[in-house]
């Protein structure tokens, strides 16, 4: 697998001059010719990537459902994920910006540890967030203001620019808040999907199908898990594994109290390997033991 390691080998791959800054890069894509590389057959980056693309046509996928979009489109990629580009799907109308920045840039910074709580840098590319022009104008604006400092380095250029990427990442945030609310329809068919597949999991009756886990339900939706968990913490206030848990402990709570089942049997069907971990979680959720409840019906 090739390895981007530094934004001036980015820069080269593009066909742009050397970086203003060695760790960050705003790159005007109109200005972008990507080089015939190898490296573009599969490679992963030592930066994360913010890329604004604009004059975005025709029908883009978002989730499971397809829409017509002609505005903005947000993507974001985290270092280490492995990428793939077509050179000969580029179409070279299509204009935008890339926010590059190297992942030692935010070393002793806080943004160090936060930036992991923006769910969107696993996001796939086909759950991308669709801008309206106010939208990206705000964006817009933030990347030319870090593209301006990044001419004027001096001790106080971190501190200011991380702040700038950090606002970038807080509308971000509110943006996708958005698009999950105003596209209810899509939204509504997922999480009816959703609620359709937790039931059917937890009434199928199987020996081998196991504890359920937030990824195997991400993949049967065709999902990322962060992008599935964001969904639905938006909508109902609970992320995908709280969903889990509250399923899993209502089924408990009808066994214990409607069968015969020991409480070994019933962690069996519930997917749990060993019934102590079944208890530990019943506990921590109904503060009474599964025995316990069972009690409370005598």
């Amino acid at each position: 697998m090739n390895t981007i390691k530094s934004i001036s080998q980015f820069h080269r791959l593009l066909s742009l001059p050397e970086p203003k800054h060695p760790m960050v890069s705003v790159i005007n894509l109109y200005e972008s010719i990507f080089i015939e590389d190898k490296v573009w057959d599969g490679f992963v980056s030592k930066h994360y990537c913010v890329a604004l693309k604009r004059n975005a046509k025709g029908k883009i996928k978002y989730g499971q459902q397809h829409y017509d979009y002609d505005k903005g489109v947000l993507s974001f990629t985290a270092p280490n994920q492995v990428q793939y580009l077509d050179l000969k799907t580029m179409d070279c109308e299509n204009t935008g910006y890339l926010l590059v920045f190297h992942e030692d840039f935010l070393l002793k910074h806080p943004l160090a540890k936060t930036i992991y709580s923006y769910g969107f840098f696993s996001y796939a590319v086909n759950e991308a967030l669709h801008l309206s022009e106010d939208e990206e104008n705000d964006l817009l604006e933030i990347m030319y203001k870090i593209d301006k400092e990044c001419q004027h380095i001096d001790h106080h250029t971190q501190e200011i620019i991380l702040s700038q990427i950090e606002l970038l990442l807080n509308y971000s945030k509110r943006f996708y808040e958005r698009q999950f609310i105003t596209r209810k329809s899509g939204s509504h068919q997922l999480l009816a999907k959703f609620e359709f597949f937790l039931n059917d999991y937890f009434d199928r009756e199987s020996s081998e199908k196991g504890l359920l886990t937030v990824h195997q339900i991400a993949e049967v939706m065709n999902l990322s898990p962060n992008y599935l968990s964001d969904l639905l913490r938006v909508h109902t206030g609970q992320n995908t594994q709280q969903h889990i848990h509250e399923k899993l402990i209502s089924k408990a709570k009808e066994k214990l109290s409607t069968t015969e089942l020991s409480v070994s049997e019933i962690a069996y069907e519930l997917g749990f390997e060993h019934s102590q971990s079944f208890s530990t979680l019943f506990k921590k959720k109904t503060n009474m033991s599964p025995l316990e409840f069972r009690q409370s019906f005598n």
